[in-house]
């Protein structure tokens, strides 16, 4: 009977494990990252406040299956750390205020600067739970994107632990009173001082939380220029031994990306030459001179993100179109078709023309147009041809010269494959002829051209093509 007895409690015991509901896994399997993924991939800037009029992590990654239709392979999640209620910024610039300045009655819709952190190891409630941010990793994963999060190492808000538990980390005055960064108007944040080395372990071990527990692919990281490459040379190959991950450097600095540190930096040269070029401002020689740079300053196995829009840029100095105008689209094909991986900034792809408010609620347009349709074109002519390879083993840059000196033409090439850009960068029709011969495909309308070095041809105002055999 005793036997009987335990044999149902045993069955019992398992059929109720069964029955247990299970935890749900929250990693998903995704290659190690690779430099292949630096050749062909795009980047993709999430601003998970303003991406839906939600502002959270679950209607983000209700969107990310669509990111693939635009050759998204990374994802750089702009800050998810709860934000410092102290002096929390309400507006920006050299008179900036305080949300404590504000009438009381609007204090609370001042949601402060995502880079104001007051803790690196948790998530802002702004956006949702610990849960939800998983689940966007995971459907990111299953999806063949890599997550890197926005890292913030050069300052922390004023509700951060350290400054009551270590304020030997920071930066004091003459007074001994903790700063804000020098030469900035970032009165929202206090200065970490790197000459203590104390910091250096912690800030690694914060990092580390997030590639060993919650499976990120590595980290966007804020100024990086301004915090000592001392702190770089160790964290990053401490970081490299968990996991393969993607590092990008919110700087230029050549010195950056040797020894194996940053993958990536920012190619604000190109941004402001795009810039400059649109506005009338420079012409194609600002463009050469810009590449005869490039190639002078960085390695040839150096990366660069090109951008033509990114958060600081849209919300400061405003819009694509504002700053581009007729040569929006010129210029955002230059920034695929060129050396180096391109940016989407949250909203671009769904032809965002209004600068978003940063330290309040906003949101971005969510109808598919010209604007998406142009850049998934790019994105899969970027993914799927070698001559676009952009990343250590990129693709080599053949400058062409054109008849006219408001034409530029390059060729990309590799193991053979090649495709050519041609743009009038002005704003009045040319003729011009092409020394190239034979025919080709224009890429973006599918329509065969025909060049026999001689013949001329009529390009209309910021008009441009990319060519494929």
């Amino acid at each position: 009977m005793k036997k009987i007895f335990l044999s149902v409690m045993m069955l019992s015991a398992l059929i109720s494990c069964k029955q247990e509901p299970k935890q749900e896994d929250t990693t998903a399997e995704i290659a190690a990252f690779s430099p292949e993924v630096e050749e062909n991939g795009v980047i993709y800037e999430a601003n998970i406040r303003q991406y839906s009029p939600e502002g959270t992590f679950n209607e983000f990654t209700k969107d990310i299956p669509k990111l693939k239709e635009l050759g998204v392979k990374v994802i750089w999640l702009m800050p998810v750390f709860p934000i410092s209620e102290t002096k929390r910024k309400a507006t920006g610039g050299a008179d900036s205020k305080f949300a404590s300045e504000m009438p009381k009655e609007e204090q609370a819709k001042y949601l402060g600067s995502y880079y104001a952190v007051t803790d690196f190891k948790a998530i802002n409630p702004e956006f949702g739970t610990i849960e939800d941010f998983r689940k966007l990793v995971k459907t990111a994963h299953e999806n063949g994107i890599y997550v890197i999060l926005d890292w913030v190492p050069n300052h922390t808000g004023w509700d951060h632990v350290w400054l009551k538990e270590h304020p030997e980390f920071y930066t004091k005055n003459e007074k001994g009173e903790i700063t804000h960064p020098k030469d900035t108007d970032w009165t929202d944040v206090a200065d970490l001082n790197y000459d203590n080395k104390e910091l250096h372990k912690v800030m690694t071990a914060d990092m580390m939380h997030w590639i060993k527990n919650e499976g990120v692919d590595g980290f966007r990281c804020d100024v990086a220029g301004s915090v000592p490459v001392e702190f770089w040379q160790k964290a990053i190959p401490e970081l490299r031994k968990e996991k393969n991950i993607f590092m990008l450097a919110e700087a230029w600095e050549p010195a950056l990306l040797k020894d194996n540190l940053f993958d990536m930096v920012y190619g604000w040269d190109a941004h402001h030459t795009f810039n400059k070029i649109a506005q009338g401002k420079e012409t194609v020689a600002a463009w050469d001179a810009y590449i005869e740079k490039r190639m002078k300053d960085y390695e040839a196995n150096d990366i660069l993100m090109n951008f033509v829009d990114n958060h600081d840029e849209n919300s400061w100095n405003g819009t694509i179109k504002g700053r581009l105008g007729a040569a929006e689209e010129a210029m955002t094909a230059l920034s695929y078709v060129m050396p180096g991986m391109p940016l989407i900034y949250s909203g671009n792809e769904y032809g965002l023309d209004h600068s978003l408010k940063f330290f309040e609620k906003d949101s971005i347009p969510k109808t598919k147009g010209a604007e998406w349709e142009l850049r998934a074109k790019l994105g899969k002519l970027k993914a799927e041809n070698i001559a676009l390879n952009g990343g250590k083993n990129k693709a080599t840059y053949k400058r062409i010269k054109a008849s006219n000196e408001n034409v530029l033409v390059f060729e990309r090439e590799k193991n053979g494959k090649k495709v050519i850009y041609i743009a009038n960068f002005s704003a009045k029709p040319v003729d011009v002829s092409v020394p190239l011969k034979g025919k080709f495909k224009d890429y973006m309308t599918g329509k065969t051209m025909e060049f026999n070095e001689k013949q001329l041809h009529l390009l209309t105002p910021w008009q441009y093509y990319i060519l494929t055999e």
